[in-house]
């Protein structure tokens, strides 16, 4: 006559056991854990960087070690990191001086003649002094000639400006001076839309890759960059 007594505490454990098991089922998976922040400029820009289509780093990129920046001081071409990255988050300091143009490029790869006709790119401007200012899809900080920035937050010629890039799968991020400006969706039938009634519809390889450099750009204009660093989402 004690089965009914056991009975209970048996039901209750059967009922807590089973609810304890779809509480872990319905536990969300953790997210990846991002990698380390590694500094692009540590030890030296060779080190972390080469030509666009060079084994080295062109000399018209000179840097300072006692106060960490790199500058573009004359003609000498694009430059890319040694390493390839997939999903990622990226820092950087910039400054042009008046009218100055230039541009950090993700995800590109070596298979066109410049870097530009492949790789998606952050616009670097002085937005007053420069004429691609006036069209806020060329201007600082858009996805260039494709996504505006949603207002103008840049800081003038002589200034330092915060750039950040966050590229997770097909979503990616462009902020500048702590605000998100551009945000949009990679190889989605809109971004494909305006990628063909683009000047990139004229080089098949624009934006396909999943993986690539992180690209500085050389277009004839002084350009410093200082805390430079990057690390992978994708861990």
């Amino acid at each position: 006559m004690r089965t009914p007594t056991l009975r209970a505490p048996l039901l209750g454990a059967l009922l807590l056991l089973s609810f304890g098991c779809a509480g872990a089922q319905a536990r969300p998976a953790a997210a990846p854990t991002p990698g380390p922040w590694v500094n692009l400029l540590e030890g030296g820009p060779a080190k972390h960087w080469r030509g666009y289509r060079m084994d080295s780093l062109p000399s018209a990129w000179a840097y300072d070690a006692a106060t960490g920046i790199l500058t573009r001081t004359r003609m000498g071409g694009d430059i890319i990191t040694r390493e390839q990255y997939t999903d990622f988050e990226l820092e950087v300091e910039w400054k042009v001086g008046p009218k100055g143009n230039s541009g950090i490029f993700y995800h590109a790869t070596e298979e066109t003649a410049v870097i530009y006709e492949n790789a998606p790119e952050m616009q670097i401007l002085d937005n007053a002094g420069h004429n691609d200012g006036k069209n806020t899809l060329t201007s600082a900080g858009a996805n260039y000639a494709l996504d505006a920035p949603v207002r103008d937050v840049s800081h003038p010629a002589g200034e330092w400006n915060a750039a950040r890039i966050v590229v997770r799968g097909d979503h990616v991020e462009h902020w500048l001076n702590g605000e998100r400006i551009v945000e949009y969706r990679l190889w989605t039938p809109e971004w494909t839309a305006k990628v063909k009634a683009s000047k990139f519809a004229q080089w098949p390889p624009y934006g396909l890759a999943r993986r690539g450099h992180i690209g500085l750009q050389e277009h004839g204009d002084v350009v410093q960059f200082r805390n430079l660093r990057i690390r992978e989402l994708s861990r």
